[in-house]
């Protein structure tokens, strides 16, 4: 093997030093933690040696390689072989400082280090064949028994089967609500009252049911009963003991087809009468009855569902460019006084109409009901305003005022209130809703 050039042997022992320091300076930093950016710096600056290294073979001539991995031990951690201990304090060994072989120089080049900077040497030979031995041991063979996954996962449990009945039940369409009170008036009014009077006893009772079809889709049916009846006794009637101060029998159906959101094609019928006897004080005429009269008012036209202020005013009014009247009094002496010609039973009549019924709830202890019914067959015409406004105290108690003005031009004229007419009351007692 030709002599190697001594000036390159000592840069690259020169090297080999540099290199072994920063090694240690890594093992520090770490050891002290230092800033990520002392330890980029150094990356950077190893990264710089190695690459000159790598100029530096590539300049040297063809002789200037490794052989057997003789450089090895100049690039690992700082280690202390056995070898050159051996090689230098055995007798015989033929030791010689001045050798100029590659591995002598090397050599020198360690020894160098263990008696000047001990304090770079990190390992043992032991530890380095150590070390080897576990690198270069051949791994094991990883038996892999696919049948622990039976035991390891999860197993899905299986639903137990329960046989079961499914009865699919057609919707209810249908829904029932209902109105009820019965309430008392007494007024007391001594004999010498300074300006007069007489005293009175009243009981009126009311029943008002709804039996209504909505099938959510284009179909609705409303059905609505009512019954007042009401009774008062007054020490100034000496004919009646009792006579009627409400009585009302009423049913009004509707069906529509919904048209829109808020508008249906409606047929609606109204069918009224009433109870019992109709009587005047300290008079025995009877001026109605049962069937006398029987108004009946068949109309087409449409209706609209009104909700208004937060929903709170509810309703539906019904306007009917068409409708049919009807109308039956059986006591014949009372035809003249219901419109009808003297001695008739019936009569009929074509016109238009318009009717409402509307609920405003004001909080949760003020109520208004309201119902509007007009009709005219431009020859004659009627209206009627019913109002009710219901104070509830609690569930079971509340007190009503009814203010009720009705116009009709098919009976005599009165001198004093001409066509209208007019009634209220004001009651209290039990009031109970479904």
């Amino acid at each position: 093997m030709k002599e190697i050039n001594v000036t390159k042997i000592s840069k690259i022992l020169l090297f080999a030093v540099v290199l072994s320091i920063p090694s240690f300076g890594i093992a520090q930093r770490s050891r002290n933690h230092k800033s990520s950016r002392r330890e980029q710096s150094f990356v950077a600056a190893y990264a710089d040696s190695l690459a000159r290294f790598r100029a530096l073979q590539d300049s040297a001539n063809h002789d200037f390689v490794m052989v057997d991995g003789a450089y090895s031990r100049l690039f690992v951690p700082t280690t202390f072989y056995n070898d050159i201990s051996r090689s230098v304090f055995n007798i015989g060994s033929g030791y010689s400082a001045d050798s100029l072989s590659l591995s002598s120089r090397i050599n020198n080049a360690l020894l160098h280090v263990y008696l000047h900077r001990p304090d770079l040497v990190r390992y043992g030979e032991s530890q380095l064949n150590l070390s080897d031995k576990k690198l270069t041991k051949e791994p094991k063979a990883i038996k892999v028994n696919p049948d622990i996954v039976e035991y390891a996962a999860p197993k899905a449990e299986e639903p137990e089967y329960i046989p079961a009945n499914i009865m699919v039940e057609r919707p209810n369409f249908w829904t029932f609500s209902g109105d009820y009170y019965l309430q008392f008036l007494q007024n007391y009014v001594s004999s010498n009252w300074y300006k007069g009077g007489e005293s009175n006893y009243s009981m009126v009772g009311n029943i008002t049911m709804q039996y209504n079809y909505n099938n959510k889709q284009k179909v609705k049916w409303d059905n609505k009963l009512e019954m007042k009846l009401g009774y008062q006794t007054s020490r100034g009637d000496t004919v009646h003991r009792f006579k009627a101060s409400e009585d009302l029998l009423r049913y009004t159906t509707k069906l529509g087809l919904q048209a829109s959101k808020k508008w249906y094609y409606t047929i609606q019928m109204i069918a009224s009468t009433q109870f019992t006897h109709g009587y005047k004080t300290n008079d025995s005429y009877v001026y109605s009855d049962f069937l006398s009269p029987l108004t009946v008012n068949l109309s087409v036209g449409m209706d609209y569902n009104l909700e208004w202020f937060k929903k709170r005013l509810k309703g539906t009014v019904h306007f009917a460019p068409l409708a049919y009247n009807f109308k039956y009094v059986e006591r014949r002496d009372l035809a003249k006084s219901f419109g009808l010609d003297e001695n008739e039973h019936f009569l009929h009549d074509v016109g238009s109409a318009l009717s409402a019924d509307l609920s405003w709830t004001f909080n949760d202890y003020v109520k208004w009901d309201g119902r509007i019914y007009a009709y005219t067959t431009y020859k004659r015409s009627e209206m009627e305003f019913e109002n009710t406004f219901t104070f509830q105290l609690n569930r079971y108690l509340a007190t009503k005022i009814f203010i009720y003005p009705r116009f009709d031009d098919s009976r005599e004229r009165d001198f004093h209130h001409g066509y209208w007419e007019f009634k209220e009351y004001a009651s209290f007692g039990l009031s109970y809703s479904l």
